[in-house]
């Protein structure tokens, strides 16, 4: 394999961490809090459902020889100033006004004082009070397009709300569940007992990490983790202790569906014959993470709501809500669902909403909802009747409202076929000649979750099953799945969980599940072409001897290395050592591995490696690299910060499939650079980056990333030639921050920034205006791979002199001193800022309205369309890399739009860039600018000329154009990389 591809890669940073796999009967001990040896265990033994939208706990005294689960009750307020208990608690957090503080609306019986409020007083005040209220929580914390570290619930506050991440939401929710069982039990505190914490069996393995954090952060140092499904299933086991061997037999299939507020959860379990004639349960499938659930639901309603008052012409000439009135109907199409699918349901339901404005009385909107209408939208929408062989659509849905990224298709029956046709070669069947529909059918259903509390709900998946498999039966009666009972559809996660601490110590039934999907490494062929090599299989137990990869790799000691991991949830019959192309649809990619193989030897050593993989017995995955002719190894870590810190996916190697260039190519342009940096050179620099192209005979603009970034190490050991002369500093900088840009894109380009920064410091060998611009236009090229912090450090001093030249211009009063010395400076200025898509959501609002005020200046005319195409990316709708919670709101940049509207040349190509940007269609309406506002940008560009497809974004949700992408982003993009 060339080595290449993994060299000059960045360490293990700080907070990297390891990978916590499908977790299944294995647990999962939150970091330096492992099980102590103990004389006796804990009394009692919890389970906690952390819902999306309602949560539980249950707990069993093992004091007790007839234990039994029992359900805690939670003290929690329900009213201003009263307090209950209540069998669960809504997953909802608000935050009272002060008055409401005042009135004493957070008063616990063990708190008097208290900021927030969670549970039923939440959920309900909230629903009248939008923009306090947080909901959801536990879909933000798998969302991998924003940090979900940083303070961005509630999504669209109040202006006295203080934001939360959702990993403090989720602990928040925790906490009070601790601090009540503390009440209650002070002689035995809930961080003393064994909890057992449920997540969806499709949580990504950031959102299993922030789950642990979310429980350390509410006082919980020893958690255990389980799936959701087999949770249920538990439960469903501990209510039929006696007969749950006469209802269930080998051979069988038992499909879990577990739907809740958030997501869609499906899981297989086979029930075998085990030692001495024994039932075993062996959980062998999970589907992947479906960000749907009962929330759409309410989303469907509330566009069918929203639709129904544009007929009835009650919305007025947008013929959309605003966003106050969305928030509060979506809180009102949650009830209305709850009310109408209630088994002793009104035939309608009347739903009513503040009106526009500030006309408190008589200014109210309402309709009614029928039976019938939620019948038709909930069930042709979500469970319509589809063949097995049918599969989701791909393309996104309009459920974007709450900035969460649900599933693109809503039909939950397309995804449950498409599960059952994938896992199919589950079955365990030892026949090869097992006809494929009947391995793909399920003979046993569990059903679990809120969605399925409506009888019409369940009766329409059954019916589903049922038509899939009818040609299946062995009898004359036609064929049907067996149903398991679940009477308790909010306890049962929570009663499971608790029966699962059981288990663990030995008493009960066991459900043996290995892992749950196949894993990866990326690896090139010997053509160059990118591969999958199967690491470990699905199915391996824990605690299993390593598996060691016969191939040999090529890596470099005493540098970082860095390398792709893939997972699957389809592929399961994938061996070790197999190597497969990279199929999209199949393979997904994970934070990459990263570590660095120290060594002794100041040499440049390359050694062979082989790469061994262990689960071990907590349910985390191992990785180690072997040295083949040494006992060395170093172990390897996933990067979990990257995925947690940043608000870009984990690295999907798009860039890398432009190609690997070959090391030769590299040789050639690292001997120019470091010949013409060298100290004896005598070489001048201006010509550097032609003579590369021509030496190549590859024009500048088309290197690929991959000889971009390997053309930096020679770069970086060439760094002390900028002490040379301000020529060479120039160019210095000049040609690394081409090699960088954007500065995301490749493998380690976050640790590459970085490295860079920490090299330069913001210190520059030569004063100067052309040098510090030049340094100014890296930091630009790679904002995307500068944290906040970064981005902070580089925007402060700025700020300060900009704010004090506004001041003076906008007063005429005081004296400010220049912000640049030269028009070209200026420029590079304002486009460094607009580049920052990380510094806060205030300081860019701000920075937006100072151009407002400044371009009429005719001493700005100048450095005009610099301070356009900053206006354009710091108001945009759509950011090139930034975080989704740090987009400035509608009513924020509208002010901008008709400035450029009423003021600037349109006929420019700039402003029409600026304003497809600021005016660009996303279907979020909190980002969206309204219709008609839409309908005079649409216009003024069509007058004005633009290009068609600059006038489609702004009308439509499109993707960019290549040359689109290249004008927001400054310059060319490195072939293979896109942008918006």
């Amino acid at each position: 394999m060339n080595s290449r591809k993994y060299l000059d890669h960045p360490t293990v940073r700080e907070g990297a961490g390891t990978l916590t796999t499908a977790l299944n009967d294995t647990d999962l001990v939150t970091p330096n809090a492992a099980m102590d040896d103990e004389q006796s265990p804990p009394r009692y033994v919890v389970g906690i459902d952390l819902g999306t939208t309602n949560s539980a706990m249950c707990c069993i005294d093992t004091h007790r020889d007839d234990w039994q689960i029992e359900c805690f009750a939670v003290t929690q307020a329900i009213a201003q100033g009263e307090s209950e208990k209540r069998e669960t608690l809504p997953s909802f957090h608000y935050e009272p006004t002060a008055d409401e503080l005042k009135a004493g609306t957070c008063e616990l019986p063990w708190q008097q004082e208290h900021s927030y409020c969670v549970g039923v007083f939440a959920r309900d005040n909230g629903r009248s009070t939008p923009g306090r209220m947080v909901e959801s929580a536990k879909s933000w914390l798998c969302h991998a397009g924003v940090d979900r570290r940083a303070a961005l619930l509630p999504w669209h506050p109040a202006e006295d709300v203080e934001r939360l991440s959702p990993v403090q939401v989720s602990s928040r929710f925790l906490r009070h569940l601790r601090e009540a069982w503390d009440h209650s039990h002070p002689q035995y505190p809930l961080s003393k007992q064994d909890v057992v914490l449920t997540i969806p069996a499709s949580f990504d393995e950031v959102a299993r990490e922030l789950t642990v954090t979310a429980a350390r952060e509410a006082g919980l140092p020893r958690i255990f983790l389980i799936e959701e499904p087999q949770a249920a299933f538990y439960s469903w086991v501990d209510a039929h202790r006696e007969t749950w061997e006469q209802i269930v037999s080998p051979g069988q299939k038992i499909l879990v569906c577990d739907i809740g507020g958030g997501t869609s959860d499906f899981s297989l379990i086979h029930v075998r014959s085990g030692e001495n004639g024994k039932l075993q349960f062996h959980r062998v499938a999970v589907g992947d993470h479906l960000l749907l659930g009962g929330d759409n639901l309410d989303l469907a309603l509330a566009h069918y709501i929203e639709q129904k008052l544009a007929d009835e012409g009650k919305l007025g000439g947008e013929n959309k809500l605003s966003p106050r009135q969305w928030s509060t109907l979506i809180s009102a199409c949650r009830h209305a669902k709850e009310t109408l699918l209630d088994f002793q349901a009104p035939e309608s339901y009347t739903v009513v909403l503040p009106g526009s404005g500030s006309k408190l009385i008589g200014g109210s909107l309402q309709t009614d909802v029928t039976q019938q209408e939620l019948h038709n939208l909930f069930v042709e929408g979500f469970l319509p009747e589809v063949e097995l062989t049918d599969k989701p659509a791909k393309r996104q849905s309009g459920f974007q409202e709450f900035g969460l990224p649900y599933a693109p298709d809503p039909a939950m029956t397309k995804y449950l076929a498409h599960f059952l046709n994938s896992h199919h070669q589950t079955s365990g069947s030892s026949s090869i000649d097992e006809d494929p529909l009947i391995a793909a059918r399920p003979d046993v259903v569990l059903f679990n979750g809120g969605f399925f509390a409506s009888p019409i709900l369940r009766s329409r998946l059954i019916n589903c099953l049922q038509r899939w498999f009818a040609n299946t039966s062995v009898s004359d009666k036609p064929w049907s799945p067996l149903v398991l009972k679940n009477d308790r559809l909010d306890l049962a996660v929570a009663r499971g969980a608790a029966y699962f601490g059981m288990v663990r110590r030995g008493i009960g039934i066991r459900i043996v599940a290995g892992l749950a999907r196949s894993y990866y490494i990326g690896v090139e062929k010997a053509d160059g072409s990118p591969a999958a090599m199967c690491l470990i299989a699905a199915g391996t137990e824990p605690g299993a001897e390593p598996t060691v990869l016969d191939q040999h790799f090529r890596v470099r000691t005493s540098e970082p290395v860095e390398f792709p991991i893939y997972v699957s949830g389809t592929r399961l019959t994938d061996q070790p050592g197999q190597l497969l192309a990279i199929d999209p649809e199949q393979l997904t990619p994970l934070p990459p591995i990263r570590t660095v193989l120290t060594s002794r030897s100041s040499e440049d050593n390359t050694i062979d490696a082989r790469v061994s993989v262990r689960l071990n017995e907590i349910g985390t995955l191992e990785m180690w690299c072997q040295q083949v002719d040494s006992t060395r190894r170093w172990q390897l870590q996933f990067d979990v910060r990257s995925a947690t810190e940043t608000d870009r996916e984990a690295h999907t190697g798009i860039a890398e499939r432009t190609g690997i260039v070959d090391d030769s190519i590299i040789r050639t342009a690292e001997a120019l650079i470091e010949s013409t940096f060298a100290d004896e050179s005598t070489a001048s620099p201006d010509r550097i980056a032609k003579q590369i192209a021509a030496e190549l005979q590859i024009s500048r603009n088309d290197w690929p990333p991959s000889l971009l970034r390997g053309m930096w190490p020679a770069l970086m050991a060439s760094e002390s030639a900028r002490r040379r002369s301000p020529k060479h500093e120039c160019r210095w900088l000049n040609l690394t921050g081409f090699c960088l840009r954007p500065g995301f894109g490749m493998a380690a380009d976050d640790w590459r920034v970085e490295e860079t920064w920490k090299t330069l410091r913001g210190k520059l060998a030569h004063s100067g205006s052309a040098n510090l611009t030049e340094w100014r236009i890296l930091c630009r090229r790679v904002a995307g791979g500068l944290n906040a912090g970064r981005q902070n450090q580089l925007a402060a001093p700025l700020l300060s002199a900009i704010r004090q030249k506004h001041r003076q211009m906008m007063t005429g009063r005081g004296k400010a001193t220049d912000y640049a010395s030269s028009t070209h400076e200026a420029a590079e200025i304002w486009r460094l800022l607009g580049s920052l898509e990380r510094i806060s959501s205030s300081v860019r609002a701000e920075l937006g309205g100072i151009i407002i005020d400044l371009l009429p200046r005719a001493v700005v005319q100048p450095i005009r369309p610099s301070m356009l195409w900053a206006l354009g990316r710091l108001g945009a709708r759509i950011p090139i890399y930034g975080p989704l919670n740090l987009v400035l709101p509608a009513q924020t940049i509208v002010p901008w739009i008709e400035h450029l509207l009423r003021n600037e040349d349109l006929t420019d190509s700039v402003t029409q860039l600026a304003l497809m940007q600021l005016g660009r269609r996303t279907d979020d309406r909190y980002r969206d600018i309204s219709a008609a506002m839409r309908d005079r940008v649409v216009a003024a560009l069509s007058q004005a000329g633009a290009k068609p497809h600059i006038i489609e974004l702004v009308t439509n949700v499109g993707q960019l154009e290549q040359e689109e992408a290249n004008q927001i982003f400054g310059e060319s993009l490195p072939a293979g990389l896109r942008i918006g």
